[in-house]
């Protein structure tokens, strides 16, 4: 009853000495609060609050909806894809590439043995031809005239033949024994022609040690053929000092 009674003599002292706003100031008060409003950045969003829904028979609150996470959880499992495939991809190139390489090798090594073997089978042809030859040359006694070479006086132990088809011009020599040879020194062969010596080819190490026939330079008329110690590479004309063998035809 006192809180009625107060604000009932609130209400009449209010009344009593009431005052008219002047004029415009509704106006002017409106305007200031629209241009405040309009000045004030817009509020962030704020999260939905649960809301309450009660019932007789299920008396729960409802939570706020939340959004689902499946375009994080796809963009994860593109990202896993991705990085798989890279790595499955890497592994599958070293797999190409160490496959390659060893291709390669094999190819290689299958390139070389054939080329050794291609030279082998040269070489053979070369030492079946010269083997044929000399076969030829040594059955063929009416086309080569075997001319036998003995050793000078300072070497009686040397010996060696020539075999010369006078028609045809060619010249073979065979060893059967010559003295050892100084560094640097190789034997010359020469046909005697009318008293000049010409030069009839240089012997090979292998001919040197009786290594089966060497066809040396063709001559074209001889009477004699001897053999010298010249340097490696030969000589203009025969070292007389150093002769080997000789022998007329």
């Amino acid at each position: 009853q006192e809180l009625d009674e107060l604000l009932a003599g609130l209400g009449v002292y209010a009344e009593a000495h009431a005052l008219t706003p002047p004029a415009g100031m509704r106006e002017r008060v409106l305007g200031r609060v629209l241009a405040e409003i309009g000045t004030v950045a817009p509020a962030a969003p704020v999260a939905e609050v649960p809301t309450m829904r009660v019932s007789a028979s299920n008396p729960h609150v409802a939570s706020a909806a939340v959004p689902a996470a499946a375009p994080a959880t796809r963009s994860n499992g593109w990202a896993i894809a991705a990085s798989i495939a890279l790595l499955l991809s890497l592994v599958g190139n070293a797999l190409l590439y160490t496959n390659w390489q060893k291709t390669s090798n094999e190819l290689a090594v299958a390139l070389n043995n054939q080329t050794r073997f291609a030279s082998s089978t040269q070489v053979m042809e070369r030492r079946l031809h010269a083997t044929q030859e000399q076969l030829h040359v040594l059955r063929s006694p009416d086309e080569y005239k075997l001319v036998a070479l003995a050793g000078t006086p300072a070497h009686p132990a040397a010996r060696a033949r020539v075999l010369f088809n006078k028609a045809a011009h060619r010249v073979y020599i065979d060893v059967a024994q010559l003295p050892p040879l100084p560094t640097g020194k190789q034997y010359q062969l020469w046909a005697l022609d009318n008293g000049k010596p010409v030069d009839a080819g240089m012997l090979t190490a292998a001919t040197t040690a009786g290594d089966g026939l060497q066809q040396m330079k063709d001559i074209g008329s001889a009477q004699a053929f001897a053999m010298t110690v010249e340097p490696t590479g030969g000589s203009a004309g025969p070292t007389m000092s150093t002769m080997t063998v000789i022998g007329n035809i």
